[in-house]
């Protein structure tokens, strides 16, 4: 069953509309180079990323997806990270098949869209702007936008309320728990790619609305 017509979509950045591992494993990889630490590599960074950068630093120097490292080592890499990441930010990041056209369809609908990320601003709107994309949607909301982020429904009503929309109009679409979670407790509904950073996790299990293998699945799981 198609989900109801939506009066404003929320569209995820990273693992959705963006593959961006390539870069932000080049960025951890240099970061353990220049602290003379193990190299993480591609697959790992793959199963890391999707709670912003610190909690992204902070897995590639454990190793691992849960715990905390030493403060000091912490904070001493951070900067280094960004400072890689920056100069590489949308070098080797693609989209994934099918978003470019799939956007270019929605906003030919009366609906608007918007980018919600958990992704610092200083990197989503470079990024968004490399891959041509940045001019599909009206608001982006990035990670430090506001004082919290997804899986908080916070940036969801942000844009709720920016664009005068109830809550059970809206629709989220994502890759990840965070988004689900963040979506149900926000009151939107919800639709997930299975292709994302889930973290190794089959996204079905969190329940969204419906999961998509490609964006133009949209046209067929959303009424317009």
């Amino acid at each position: 069953m198609a989900l109801p017509t939506p009066k404003l979509i929320l569209i995820d950045l990273d693992g959705t509309m963006i593959d961006t591992v390539p870069d932000l494993a080049y960025a951890v990889d240099q970061m353990m180079l220049e602290l003379n630490l193990p190299q993480r590599g591609e697959s790992e960074v793959r199963h890391w990323v999707g709670n912003g950068i610190e909690r992204l630093v902070k897995r590639a120097l454990l190793g691992q997806l849960e715990g905390e490292p030493e403060e000091a080592v912490f904070f001493q890499a951070l900067p280094i990270f960004k400072k890689y990441y920056a100069e590489c930010n949308g070098r080797h990041s693609v989209l994934f098949p099918g978003v470019r056209d799939t956007l270019t369809w929605l906003t030919s609908q009366t609906c608007p869209l918007a980018c919600i990320t958990n992704k610092a601003e200083q990197f989503t709107l470079p990024l968004l702007k490399a891959l041509g994309i940045h001019s599909e949607f009206r608001l982006i909301i990035s990670g430090d936008t506001l004082s919290v982020k997804k899986p908080d429904p916070l940036p969801l009503l942000h844009a709720a309320q920016f664009f005068q929309v109830a809550p059970q109009d809206a629709l989220m679409i994502g890759d990840s728990i965070n988004d689900v979670q963040a979506a149900r407790a926000a009151g939107f509904h919800i639709i997930c790619v299975s292709y994302g950073y889930n973290h190794g996790q089959d996204i079905r299990t969190a329940a969204p609305d419906a999961v998509i293998d490609s964006f133009l699945e949209i046209p067929q799981v959303v009424q317009f």
